[in-house]
């Protein structure tokens, strides 16, 4: 399985999120000319000797033989790395740039599942060699993955990752013309992407936690604010360098649930563009889930949402 497979949309995408202390679902149907409708959030509590029975579990409640699913990598699972795009045919791309990651990886090249996503240039710049972002996996976790999914019958069609989750939520709110920067929080620290057109440029990882973010150690917490803003600065910094076509309009914070306001109004001082917070129901139909109305439930399942939202990737 690639990790960007092609596949057709039909009801919509069942994302299966496994992650530390259980798995998170969600569903969500896209609507023609309206927000597209979440159907579905579940949370079933489970450690890594759990999850087998727990999958089993859902597969028998909730009938997921009747979606398309897909499940989405952990940060710790996969590696994300910018490459110059390879000056080759298309049909030896794959193999070109399995071979600059060969040095890059923590793990051998050969025990690797690569995939790619170009990164557009200027449209109207001089053709220039560009980059892309290739996403590499452990091959025999991958194939763990996979089996897993396939003993319980539940129809696998795509592994993703957290930052694709992302991008599908910021393409949403994406002012017209301009780039949007989107950060978010979880106990595995914090992701920052920038989106244009819809596309992903720019990804980067906080190692600061929700956790931290919500001490009640205000000197702490402002060290963390601090050490935030100023991977924020050096990010944008890079990305002005890097994208100089592209006007990032604000950078937006994903729900964090209790403790938001804080680092939002700390942002807005320190950096030299607006920051927002937002609601999930603005780009999305919430009606039939009552409790996402809560920004700690909207915190809880922002990825399995993000994730949900996939629609047809252009892979290489």
């Amino acid at each position: 399985m690639r990790l960007f497979s092609k596949t057709t949309k039909t009801a919509g995408w069942l994302s299966i999120n496994i992650e530390e202390d259980g798995i998170y679902m969600a569903h969500v149907t896209p609507i023609p000319a309206a927000l597209s409708q979440v159907g579905l959030i579940a949370f079933y509590p489970a450690d890594k000797s759990q999850v087998q029975s727990t999958m089993e579990k859902i597969a028998k409640e909730l009938h997921v033989d009747r979606y398309e699913c897909t499940n989405l990598l952990n940060s710790g699972e996969y590696q994300l790395l910018s490459v110059d795009a390879p000056n080759v045919p298309q049909e030896e791309l794959k193999t070109a740039i399995r071979w600059r990651l060969k040095d890059m990886l923590d793990f051998h090249i050969d025990d690797a599942t690569i995939d790619v996503l170009d990164i557009p240039g200027d449209k109207n710049a001089p053709e220039r060699k560009g980059a892309m972002y290739a996403v590499a996996a452990h091959s025999p976790f991958i194939r763990q993955r996979q089996t897993l999914f396939e003993q319980l019958k539940i129809p696998l069609s795509v592994i993703d990752i957290p930052e694709m989750a992302q991008r599908n939520i910021s393409a949403l709110l994406e002012p017209q013309d301009r780039g949007l920067a989107l950060l978010s929080f979880d106990k595995a620290g914090g992701l920052l992407t920038v989106t244009f057109a819809g596309e992903l440029y720019l990804s980067r990882r906080f190692d600061v936690t929700l956790e931290q973010l919500r001490q009640t150690d205000i000197t702490q917490k402002n060290a963390c604010y601090d050490r935030v803003t100023l991977e924020l600065q050096r990010s944008f910094d890079h990305f002005e360098r890097q994208f100089r076509f592209i006007a990032v309009a604000k950078l937006m914070l994903a729900p964090l649930g209790e403790g938001s306001a804080g680092l939002q109004e700390y942002l807005a001082a320190n950096l030299y563009m607006p920051v927002e917070t937002f609601n999930l129901d603005a780009v999305l139909d919430i009606s039939k889930v009552p409790e996402l109305e809560q920004a700690s439930q909207q915190q809880l399942y922002f990825m399995a949402l993000g994730a949900a939202l996939r629609q047809e990737v252009k892979v290489l």
